[in-house]
């Protein structure tokens, strides 16, 4: 929640006339707590999960003719009671595993140092640290995956994630709740070790969930 009554209050605490985007805020987190904010995470990690697979869905059903020969796989067809049974088992994770994880897990983005006041961060500031949450997330997403094909990691864990052995978007967080606690931690330490605004944090987020709809697609 903002510390200003007002908006004057708050340009003049800052010396400065607001751009928009900084009004927007201003009249939207207000009068928010920062853990309704940060739960917002969960929201916009569910609309990309439902939407952004959907083109590659479509095409799977109604052109898959079309576009199988440009597929690794292309002998295999998913149909639409496949795809909805992948999305409803990835909505029930969600639901139990990736909600609850995030709900709870404010303490922790709280003490690192996430904020939600004014300003709002420059574009260069956005840039550079998305830049170093994607590093920090492929180099330890990299180690953890190969722990993940040990043989026990495999046999324990991973196998699940491996069910779908010609990934679509919706299968890309399919996967054991033990496999979805373990990789929320790349996602995380990036924000961690350069703390970011809570605008900045939804954007990672969702960046980072259409990433790994991509590479499944």
């Amino acid at each position: 929640m903002l510390p200003y009554d007002s908006l004057e209050g708050a340009e003049l605490a800052l010396g400065r006339n607001f751009t928009v985007a900084e009004r927007f805020w201003f009249s939207y987190s207000a009068h928010k707590s920062d853990y309704i904010l940060y739960t917002h995470n969960c929201l916009f990690v569910f609309l990309v999960f439902s939407l952004v697979p959907l083109p590659w869905a479509l095409v799977e059903l109604y052109w898959f003719d079309a576009v199988d020969r440009f597929k690794l796989q292309p002998r295999v067809k998913r149909s639409f009671p496949e795809l909805f049974k992948c999305y409803k088992d990835v909505l029930h994770q969600f639901i139990f595993v990736v909600a609850p994880l995030i709900a709870v897990s404010f303490p922790v983005l709280e003490w690192v140092g996430i904020r939600t006041s004014l300003p709002l961060p420059t574009k260069w500031e956005v840039i550079s640290q998305l830049i170093v949450y994607f590093l920090v997330d492929d180099y330890t997403n990299y180690w953890i995956h190969r722990f993940l094909h040990s043989e026990w990691g495999y046999e324990k864990i991973h196998y699940m994630h491996h069910e779908y052995d010609a990934p679509i978007g919706f299968a890309a967080p399919y996967a054991h709740w033990a496999e979805i606690l373990i990789l929320g931690i790349p996602t995380f330490l990036g924000p961690a070790m350069v703390p970011c605004h809570m605008t900045t944090l939804w954007l990672w987020s969702s960046l980072r969930q259409v990433e790994a709809i991509e590479t499944h697609s």
